[in-house]
Parts: structure tokens; sequence; C-alpha cells
């Protein structure tokens, strides 16, 4: 049953013809949509309910595992003031507070041996209270006019560079909380004994007897480092992702995979994507830097930040496109959003942070990149190259040889829908031809039969006949060349569903700029 609405549209065709819901043309297509939309309604519900739920795992009560993170005490003074920090500590100790982890001064003569601890790692902030504090400040109290440096008294080195929203509220926040809570304690120390005169000056050492003062071995502190760990892994994962599908595209528009070798394909496609990641990394430093304000970090720095950016761009391009060449058409995009969400959840917080189960994500990509980014922007200090350019390679040279291998699949399948669009058109010929032959059998028989009953003499023409004889429109065989050309359809569709089963490039979008076919 068919309808039309005779309301005025902007588009009226698209109201013309249309069939009635429940028409029987109409209900199996209806059914097989429903069921396929049901289906993958599922499918991409329970996958974003897992990213989600992984992501949010990753951040969950992040505080409460700060005291996961280490940090390195120091008395050098072996007085009052050290003692005044234990019990502060003590009062502040806890789940959502860093770990103080005491040592003595022989290990570290020097601050320069707390230095390189915390530059290799070993600990998020080293702090520690100088020689003589103690007497210094006993000084200042008795003798009011002994003027002294509060700066030079107690101190903390960290790397600001090294997860630098976490480590300023986790790290050095909490040890400036420390600092004023045990300067509360030294003011509340009982000094009858020592002190019989009392001045200004006396009351402002009480009340501020030392500053905290910070050793930063990378300060970073402007805006766009809030970025480095999200957004900017995130656009060069959407960038290679985007010039993949743009090349798949043209491969396909331009059936190179069924005229040249593989070999040279390969060649081809990695020299364009090293091109195209070389150039996007380079885009990525230049911004980076283009924005850095008044952050230190020098040309070496750039030229190192370019390097590994470009490697992992070039790591991420391969291994999409073997989710493109070797997964399903209708899992490449659930393995891309994947792709991306673990990638970004390995690097937005330190694993200490998050429960043990994330650090299988050692292995992601994003990770590695980041910790070496932070051991070039920091001068060294995040030695994780032992591990880091390893698995970078690994998965390059992995990703490498799984794309190359596709590279020979993609041109396998090619080649045979190029030979199969060949027989489909030759069938569709034959088909054609047959059809051809039936209707002049069909109008030899109309004639002789027409020429029995004495209704058409010799000189008349073929078009004549075909018009004093309209029966032969409902001639039998008209039936046997519907059943003729249904069976050709059906058999081209199977010919085409073969083909197509394994005969996919990956996501490939329209080309927009410039060109004609070949």
């Amino acid at each position: 049953m068919k309808f039309s609405n005779q309301r005025p549209f902007s588009y009226p065709k698209a109201h013309e013809n249309r069939l009635h819901p429940n028409d029987p043309a109409v209900r199996g297509p209806r059914i097989a949509l429903f069921k396929l939309a049901l289906k993958n309604f599922l499918l991409l519900q329970l996958l974003f309910l897992g990213l989600f739920a992984y992501i949010f795992g990753a951040l969950f009560q992040a505080t409460s595992h700060t005291h996961n993170l280490k940090v390195l005490y120091v008395d050098y003074d072996q007085g009052l003031v050290g003692t005044i920090i234990r019990n502060a500590y003590k009062g502040l100790q806890g789940d959502s507070f860093p770990t103080l982890i005491e040592k003595p001064g022989a290990e570290f003569p020097t601050p320069g041996d707390l230095r390189e601890a915390v530059c290799k790692t070993r600990y998020w902030a080293a702090l520690f209270v100088q020689p003589g504090a103690s007497s210094t400040l006993e000084t200042a109290l008795t003798q009011p006019s002994n003027a002294y440096d509060k700066n030079d008294l107690v101190k903390y080195i960290w790397n600001e560079a090294r997860y630098p929203t976490v480590v300023d509220s986790s790290i050095s926040s909490n040890l400036q909380t420390l600092s004023a809570t045990a300067r509360i304690g030294y003011a509340s120390h009982d000094w009858t004994t020592t002190i019989t005169n009392t001045s200004a000056a006396t009351y402002s050492t009480f009340a501020d007897p030392w500053h905290l003062a910070s050793i930063n071995i990378q300060p970073t502190a402007q805006g766009s480092r809030l970025i480095y760990n999200t957004l900017v892994i995130i656009l060069i994962l959407i960038q290679e992702f985007f010039y993949l599908g743009t090349i798949n595209g043209l491969y396909e528009r331009f059936n190179i995979y069924s005229r040249l070798n593989p070999h040279r394909i390969i060649a081809f496609r990695f020299a364009l994507s090293a091109a195209y990641t070389l150039i996007g990394s380079l885009c990525v430093a230049g911004m980076v830097w283009a924005f850095k304000a008044g952050w230190h970090v020098n040309g070496n720095q750039f030229a190192l930040t370019w390097a590994i950016l470009w490697l992992f761009a070039h790591v991420n391009f391969l291994t999409m496109d073997v989710f493109s060449v070797w997964l399903p058409p209708q899992f490449v995009p659930m393995a891309l959003i994947t792709w991306v969400i673990f990638n970004v959840a390995s690097i937005l917080l330190p694993f200490q942070l998050s429960a043990a189960f994330y650090r299988w994500a050692y292995v992601m990509p994003a990770h590695e990149v980041y910790q070496i980014l932070i051991d070039i922007w920091s001068g060294g200090c995040n030695p994780t190259l032992s591990y880091a350019l390893p698995i970078l390679f690994i998965m390059e040279l992995s990703s490498f040889c799984l794309s190359a291998l596709g590279t020979h699949r993609r041109a396998h399948y090619a080649l045979i829908k190029q030979e199969a669009d060949k027989a489909i058109m030759q069938m569709r010929v034959d088909t054609a031809i047959k059809i051809e032959q039936e209707n002049q059998r069909g109008l030899q028989r109309t004639r002789t039969a027409t020429r029995s009953c004495g209704e058409i003499h010799d000189e008349k023409t073929e078009e004549q006949v075909d018009e004093r004889t309209p029966e032969y429109e409902e001639q039998p065989h008209r039936l046997e060349l519907a059943r003729t050309i249904e069976k050709a359809d059906e058999e081209i569709k199977r010919q085409q569903t073969r083909t197509s089963r394994n005969m996919h490039f990956g996501p490939s979008f329209g080309v927009s700029f410039g060109g004609g076919d070949d």
C-alpha cells in the first residue's frame, strides 16, 4: 500500500511514493534494521560504559593514594628543628599526605646528593634541615640583634616538570603545610628557661622562625602545562587517524593496491607517513615552544622533543593502520577510541596515585613518550630511557611488520575484487546476450504463429509485426526472462558478498581538495 502526504514541503519528492510501514516489502528490512540497531546500541553503550569506568577508575580516590609518593627527609642539624618537623609529620601522616622517609646524613653527605636522588626519581622530593639551624634560631631568640637568613634553614628539592599539577598540590603544598605546622610547634616549645628578655625581634622569630625554601629542578608554571599530558596527546592521535583515513581513501580511489607491487606500496606509505608525522611533530613542538611563557628550555631540548614526538606519532600511525587492516570494519572505530582512552589514562596521573591494576599501561606509547619528555625538559632528571625507548621501538617495529603484512593482504584481496568485478561484468553481458536471444526467439515464434493464421503479409516489417501483435508482451517466455534476470542478480550479489567479506581498506575519507580521477 502506498500513501502520499499532500502538505507542502520544501522537498516534495521526499514524501512521494512512500510505502506504508506495514507493507510486506518494508516489514522484513525494518525488522533487520531494528535488530542491527539494537545490537550496535548495546555494543556502543557497553564500550563507552567500560571506557568511562576505566578512566574514572584511574582517577578514583587519587588523593587517598598520596601516601605512595615518597619524600626523602635528612636532618643535617640533629637539633630541635628536626625534632619539631618529625613531630609535625606524625600529626599529618595519613593516606592523603606523602610519606616522609628519613635517612641519615651519612648516606647523603651534601644537598647535591639529595638532588641526585630526586633527579633519578628515587623520591618525589627531598626535605632537609641545614646544619646549625637550631643553634641559629636559638641565638636569634636570645640575642635579637643577630640577624639570620630565614630562607637558609629548611629547604626541599623537587622537580615541577614531573607531573606539574600533581607535584604542585601533592608535594609542594603538603610540604609547605608540614613546614607551617612545624613552625607552630616550634613557637609552642617551652622557652622560659632560655629567653630572659623579650623584644619585637624575639616575637618576630617566634611567629616566623624560618621560610621553607624551594629548590626546583625545572620550574614549570606556564598555563599550557595543563594540556601536555591530555589534549596534546589526543590531538596527535586524531591527527594520525585523519591522515590515515585520507591515504586509505586515495589508495582505494586510484586502485593502487591492484596496480603496484606491495613492496613499492609499503615503501611509499612508510615514507609518506614518516614525512607527515615529521612535519606534524614539528608543529606540535613549535607550539609548545611558542607558548612556553618563560619556561627555561633550550634549542637542544626542542630538537629532542621534536624527535620523540615524531617517533610517537609514527608509532600511532602504524598502530592505527594495523587496526584498520586486521579488525573487522565495524570494530575499527571502537578500537580507535579505546586506544585513545588507554593512552590518555596512562599519563593523567603517576601510577602511584592509581590502583595497581593500571600499571599494565607501562606498555602504552603515550606513557613512554611522556616519561621521555619529562626527562628531556628537566635535563635528564627522569631516567626512564632504559625501558621507554625500547618499548617505543618494539611497537614501531612490530606495527610496521603487521602493517606491511596488511598491505600484502590488501593487494591480494584488491586483485580478487578486480577479478570478481570482471566476472560480474561478464555475467551481466552474458545475461544481456541471453535476454536478447530470448527476445529474438520470442519474436520468431510470434512471426511464425501470425503467419500460420494468415494475419501478416511478407512485405510487412518486423516493427509492424510488433505493432500488430501486442499479445507478444504476454508470451510465457517473458516469465523465463524474468527468472533469468533474477538468478543473475542473485549470483552477482553472492559474488559481491564473498568479495567484500575480506576486502576492506580501513577508515577512509573523501578527498576534499583537488584532483580528478586518473
